[in-house]
């Protein structure tokens, strides 16, 4: 075999091959390459290649070199035809000594094979889908040997991103074999936000990035100097007006996103280190660009999500400082263009700067190719009430330029150049989810109670603002889940004692006479402080949520004691632990809970003030705790049932991993059989059991845990509307009915086929989505 005998090489003679291929921008001249390449590589007669038609049901050959070159684009072989079929049906290699003797050789006249004996097919597969066939032919009669089938199995595996990637170009109309008119194209990504949104895609125009910027060398530091001091300044400036412009409607700790810009716009941040390099002969643009790439380096390279993300912050800020001190030193004018019609942003990465200066009244949705549910941008959105779809790795912001565009904010799908019939469907059901808006909020203020009598009590998860969630026309029972560890994430340092009294006290005064539920700080896995940096191979399974605060124990009670003093004169704070897996946690807990009481009591006991003792709960979403529930009833007040991350480790999915993502959801007939398990349990120890998973604020969801036995359901205030008009439109005896259909159906899918019947006979069919 040559040069590719040793693993090394091997290695080496893959890279060059792909990097020579990536570099041929047109599909059709990189697989004849690739398969010149190959053949002299390997030392064959012939190498070929067939992409899959699904739309005939067929391979065609696309590139050769070895067989007639006026069979490419003509030889047509049927999925169920020859040895190509038999390599596509089987999704695996065929080495065959005498192909011509093989039960399922099928001539072509064309390709003029007869002299070829020894064939090695291999499939090309990505993502479960077969896209073509790449094969080695020879004249000598032999098989070919380990080393050659394991070199083409690797091939075809990096073949089949490449041939995907360039599929998408030549679907949205860039000049490849696949043709140039556009083709409808569907890409999942994260959800982001939810919501449906249409309209044509807009990449923001950013003239000047630190990414392209040549750096140069300067004889005036000083001046050099003043001019990024300048630029800093009209930064600044730009940032404040940025975070004033947005919605009155959004939450100011939503706001307070814009306090990192403003951290690191300080001198003692970035600009001591970039004045630095300036001193050292480096003009302001260069000293900048030296600076934040390290810096941003660094950071993509942590483990954590939320320090990866911060990346994105820097290297977006600093663009506008680059541009400022363009604006400044040189005088540049720059005229961006802005969107006329409506439009779904799209970037590499979408910032909240980004966000916060598009036009409001143009922006539909959000499309960021890299950046995850936990991004600055996905925060935003959600509070906006913009539909976002985040990690469409597959996508480029060029190639979605003046598209047509169809967002799912709810599944994570991105439709591209849709067909007339998906497009109209698609705007219908954006009309039916306006209309049936209007009849929820003319509805909104009747009790949460089905037709047949059952009482439902919906609470609403907060943490990014409590007091606007709790402020909104209809709060609900309560509050099911208070997020406290948003204020942590949303500082440079833990807050102190006092600072958390001051927050926890507006939250408990927003609704004293409702139960507000306040999760004990919850971080690790995706929710890293960037102050406090945890470096582990799987943060999920890591030291996170209870298990890192009894570690530390004293920041667990001053967040207790913060909790207790800011309840003072109230009886409305619960609190729950987060990420419970044994009874030991809960023991321990409670103890540190008890000496907090007993300290803030005796500190207030001269004062004539009442400290009630809080009612405590944990939440269900560890696997173990399914098994010590009776054993752990004897321990609390409550149990809230965390869906969200009990769904990731029953299924072993992370659902920010794109690769997998797919894999991951709450509707999977193991996890709805745990749910009902926890339940009844719950009900036998009779410990009152709430929901505050995303299920909980999904209509088919809330339907299913109504018949399963819950009571109580906790979800976000866009989504409590929506379930309490549902609710009141179904019927218990036929959720029960419904619910014994989905814990024997067999998957995720079939449970939706259930529930979207279930809704059809219900007249509800499409106007509420079950799945989303």
């Amino acid at each position: 075999m040559g040069q590719t005998g040793s693993k090394g090489t091997t290695l080496t003679t893959l890279k060059s091959i792909v990097q020579e291929m990536n570099q041929i921008p047109e599909l059709d001249k990189a697989l004849f390459r690739l398969a010149t390449r190959v053949k002299h590589t390997v030392n064959v007669d012939s190498c070929s290649i067939y992409l899959a038609d699904y739309e005939h049901q067929e391979f065609i050959l696309k590139a050769t070199d070895g067989l007639h070159p006026d069979a490419v684009e003509q030889v047509r072989i049927g999925f169920s035809e020859g040895l190509i079929g038999l390599v596509g049906q089987r999704e695996e290699p065929l080495n065959i000594e005498n192909a011509h003797q093989h039960p399922r050789f099928k001539h072509y006249d064309e390709v003029q094979e007869e002299n070829l004996n020894a064939f090695l097919g291999t499939p090309i597969i990505h993502q479960r889908k077969v896209l073509g066939v790449i094969t080695l032919q020879q004249q000598q009669m032999r098989r070919f040997s380990e080393n050659e089938e394991a070199f083409l199995v690797t091939l075809a595996t990096q073949l089949a991103l490449e041939i995907t990637n360039a599929d998408i170009r030549g679907a949205l109309g860039t000049n490849t074999s696949f043709g140039t008119a556009l083709r409808q194209k569907n890409v999942v990504g994260i959800p982001g936000s939810p919501g449906l949104a249409v309209g044509k895609g807009f990449p923001p125009d950013r003239s000047f990035s630190l990414r392209t910027w040549v750096v140069r060398r300067t004889n005036s530091p000083q001046d050099e100097i003043q001019v990024y001091r300048k630029a800093v300044e009209i930064t600044r400036e730009q940032v404040d007006s940025l975070s004033k412009s947005l919605d009155d409607g959004i939450p100011d700790d939503v706001k307070s996103i814009f306090q990192l810009y403003h951290h690191l716009l300080d001198a003692n941040s970035l600009g001591r280190e970039v004045e630095e390099k300036v001193r050292q002969g480096w003009d302001a643009g260069s000293s900048l660009k030296m600076v934040v790439d390290a810096y941003a380096t660094r950071f993509q390279e942590m483990d954590d999500p939320y320090m990866q993300e911060r990346a994105i912050d820097i290297v977006d800020l600093s663009n506008r400082i680059l541009t400022n001190i363009l604006i400044e030193a040189k005088g540049k004018k720059i005229v961006e263009k802005q969107p006329l019609e409506d439009s779904i942003l799209v970037a590499e990465e979408v910032s909240a700067t980004m966000l916060a200066e598009f036009p409001r009244d143009k922006l539909k949705g959000i499309i960021s190719i890299k950046g995850s549910a936990n991004s600055h941008a996905a925060i935003l959105a959600r509070a906006m009430g913009v539909p976002a779809v985040m990690g469409c790795q597959s996508l480029s912001p060029a190639l979605l330029e003046e598209k047509d565009i169809l967002l799912d904010g709810y599944s994570g799908e991105v439709i591209v150049s849709p067909e007339r019939t998906i497009r109209s469907e698609f705007i219908h059901l954006i009309e039916e989810e306006e209309a049936i808006s209007e009849r929820i909020n003319a509805e909104s203020d009747q009790p949460c109670q089905s037709q047949d009598g059952c009482r439902m009590s919906l609470f609403i998860n907060a943490g990014l603002s409590a007091e606007a969630e709790l402020g909104s026309a209809n709060m609900g029972a309560g509050i099911g889940l208070f997020r406290t560890e948003i204020p942590f994430m949303m500082r440079e340092r833990f807050p102190s004692e006092k600072e958390q009294v001051e927050l926890y006290r507006q939250i408990l005064s927003a609704a004293p006479d409702l139960p507000i539920t306040m999760r004990t700080l919850d971080v690790g896995g995706d929710k890293p402080l960037p102050y406090f940096p945890i470096n582990e191979e799987n943060p999920f399974l890591g030291w996170r949520g209870v298990r890192l605060t009894l570690d530390h124990p004293e920041i667990f009670l001053v967040q207790i004691r913060a909790m207790l003093r800011a309840s003072i004169g109230f009886d409305n704070l619960q609190i729950m632990l987060p990420m419970i897996s044994s009874v030991g946690e809960v023991e321990e807990a409670r103890r540190l809970i008890d000496q907090a009481f007993f300290e803030i009591r005796d500190e207030i006991k001269d004062s004539g003030e009442r400290l009630n003792k809080p009612r405590i709960g944990i939440m269900l979403e560890v696997p173990s705790v399914l098994y010590q529930l009776p054993q752990l009833a004897k321990q609390v007040d409550f149990f809230s049932v965390g869906s969200n991350d009990l769904t990731q480790y029953l299924l072993a999915v992370d659902r920010n991993n794109t690769r997998v993502a797919g894999l991951y959801n709450s509707y999977h007939p193991a996890v709805l059989g745990a749910l009902y398990d926890i339940v009844k349990q719950a009900n036998v120890s009779q410990v009152p059991v709430t929901v505050c998973g995303e299920i909980a604020g999904e209509p088919g969801g809330a339907i299913l845990l109504m018949g399963m036995g819950y009571r109580r359901l906790s979800m976000n205030a866009f989504n409590l509307r929506k379930v309490n008009w549902l609710i009141r439109n179904v019927n218990l005896s036929e959720s029960k009915h419904l619910l014994s259909r989905a814990l024997t159906s067999s998957s995720h899918q079939e449970v939706f086929l259930h529930l979207n019947q279930y809704l059809e006979s219900k007249g509800l069919g499409g106007l509420i989505r079950a799945g989303a």
